[in-house]
């Protein structure tokens, strides 16, 4: 991502002027990784969450400490409660606690309904469920005051493309925990949102579509062309930052205007 598509946010400091401090998940590629470099950006103290690719995750790492920022990696399986709240405890013993949250893990298959194997549907919603539902256990029970849980939903949960059951199911998951989890914190002054990108030009998405497939989806949306992964982040540091505070329990739909 170059300079100049990260913007700042003021951030105000979490106590005693230390910076403010946030955990991403699945933070190594993709939306996760735009995410890591816009908070830090933005002037927090990151956690970069990873399952597999440690080459990646040092990457991310090494780019926000380039920029004068500071990050660190933990490797964690989601959907495993023990590694999730060891990586929240690394992050509370290494920057004195948690203010924001971001729950950017998630896996896709793609299959008809018909066809697809079921022990991958399983694997599917052991971590986009499981998963969800872990680390937002986990960051209830250790976000600061003032802070912020964001997960990730889809936008094609509205659009119901063919082949897309599986995840889109799982999000619909995430979409319920998110909005209950908002409820649920009455009282802390801590937000919970997701948001919900439309195609958007990661690897993940990019993988197994030809040029037709990717040209019509561009198309879809008003603003003909397909999202950034900077476009997602930015939406991500807003939510995550005291000018987005009063927007609470919602579903931001980040897709460039798709019905």
């Amino acid at each position: 991502m170059s300079p100049d598509t990260v913007h700042p946010t003021p951030q105000p400091s979490s106590s005693a002027g230390k910076p403010r401090v946030a955990l991403v998940t699945g933070g190594s590629r993709g939306i996760g990784r735009a995410v890591v470099e816009q908070l830090a950006h933005d002037g927090l103290a990151v956690v970069v969450g990873y399952t597999g690719n440690e080459q990646a995750a040092d990457e991310a790492v090494a780019a926000v400490r380039e920029r004068g920022g500071t990050a660190v990696a933990a490797r964690f399986d989601v959907a495993d409660e023990v590694a999730v709240a060891a990586a929240f405890e690394r992050a509370e013993r290494e920057f004195g606690g948690i203010d924001v949250v971001v729950h950017a893990a998630g896996r896709m298959a793609l299959a008809p309904i018909a066809e697809l194997d079921l022990n991958v549907l399983d694997e599917l919603h052991r971590t986009n469920i499981r998963g969800t539902f872990v680390v937002d256990q986990q960051a209830a029970r250790r976000v600061r005051a003032g802070g912020a849980i964001v997960n990730f939903s889809t936008s094609v949960l509205a659009l119901a493309f063919p082949t897309y059951a599986a995840y889109t199911a799982s999000k619909g998951a995430v979409e319920a925990v998110t909005l209950i989890l908002a409820r649920e914190l009455r009282g802390r002054d801590v937000t919970v949102n997701a948001v919900a990108p439309g195609p958007t030009a990661t690897a993940l998405f990019l993988d197994g579509k030809d040029e037709a497939t990717i040209d019509r989806l561009a198309k879809q949306p008003p603003l003909e062309r397909l999202g950034t992964p900077a476009d997602i982040a930015e939406v991500v540091a807003f939510l995550a930052s005291p000018a987005g505070h009063w927007v609470n329990g919602q579903v931001l739909r980040a897709n460039g205007g798709i019905a």
